[in-house]
C-alpha cells in the first residue's frame, strides 16, 4: 500500500512538473506502472496537468479499461500508456505530451538529434511515427489500441518516439526518468533549432550520447533532476 500511494502522489507531482517546465499546457498526460501490478497503470482522469489532484488518479488495465472510474472521464488517449507498458516491460512510466519545440520535427525532414550533453537523454534514435500511414485521414488522436500498439512498434526499443503534427510519448524505466526526459527532449529541440539558425550543428557522437546518458540517467542524477524540477513546481499538499 505505502508504495501505491508514493505512486499516486509522484503521478500528481509529474503532471505539475511538466506543466510548471512547460512540456504540457491545457493537454498532455504522465502514467506510472502499477506497483503492484504490472498489467495495470495509473494516470490522471481528463484533466489539464496543472490542476491533477490525488483524487483524479485512476487505474487503468494496459487495454486502457479502467478498473473503477468513478463516474471520471478518461483521456481519450491513454491507450498511448497501455500500448507502450505492454510492448516495453521494463518501462515504468510514459508521458505524452505536444511540445511546441518538439512538433516542427514531426513534419519536416530535419531529425532531431543530441547537439547537448543533457539532450542525450533522448536516445541516439529518435523515429517519427505518422497514424495516416496505416490509419488514413484521422483526427491524429490514439484512439484505440491498434493505434497505440502501432506508434509503440515505431518506438520500438527507443526511449522518445515523435507524432506526425502532434507532439510525441517519451518512456522511462521511472516516473522521475520519464519526466527528465521530456524536459530535456524540448530543451534539446529548441537548442537544436537555434543552432541550425546559425549554420550545421555538431551533434553528440554515438560514444558521446552512451556516455552522457549512462550520467544523466543514473540514479542520482535523475533524483536530484525530480527535486529540483519538483521545487520549481512548487506542489504543496501532495
Amino acid at each position: 500500500m505505502e508504495k501505491l500511494v508514493k505512486a499516486i502522489r509522484d503521478v500528481v507531482v509529474a503532471n505539475r512538473i511538466l506543466a510548471r517546465e512547460g512540456v504540457v499546457d491545457a493537454y498532455g498526460h504522465v502514467s506510472i506502472r502499477h506497483p503492484d501490478n504490472p498489467e495495470h497503470y495509473l494516470m490522471s482522469r481528463s484533466r489539464s496537468p496543472e490542476l491533477v489532484t490525488l483524487d483524479d488518479i485512476m487505474e487503468f488495465r494496459l487495454d486502457g479499461e479502467p478498473i473503477d472510474d468513478r463516474g471520471r472521464q478518461p483521456y481519450a488517449e491513454r491507450h498511448i500508456h497501455g500500448a507502450i507498458y505492454e510492448k516495453r516491460p521494463e518501462m515504468m512510466s510514459a508521458v505524452h505530451n505536444h511540445s511546441h519545440d518538439v512538433i516542427p520535427y514531426t513534419v519536416t525532414p530535419v531529425k532531431l538529434r543530441p547537439v547537448a550533453h543533457v539532450g542525450a537523454a533522448i536516445g541516439a534514435e529518435v523515429p517519427v511515427w505518422d497514424i495516416r500511414d496505416n490509419f488514413g485521414d484521422t483526427n491524429l488522436l490514439v484512439m484505440n489500441m491498434e493505434q497505440g500498439r502501432d506508434l509503440a512498434d515505431t518506438l520500438a526499443d527507443n526511449q522518445v518516439v515523435l507524432m506526425r503534427g502532434h507532439g510525441c510519448a517519451v518512456s522511462g524505466r521511472s516516473i522521475y526518468e520519464s519526466v527528465m526526459v521530456s524536459i530535456y527532449l524540448q530543451v534539446n529541440a529548441k537548442l537544436q533549432a537555434n543552432a541550425m539558425n546559425l549554420g550545421e550543428p555538431v551533434y553528440l557522437s554515438p560514444g558521446e550520447i552512451s556516455q552522457c546518458h549512462e550520467t544523466f540517467m543514473s540514479d542520482f542524477s535523475v533524483d536530484r533532476a525530480w527535486e529540483y524540477f519538483r521545487s520549481r513546481a512548487n506542489v504543496t499538499g501532495v
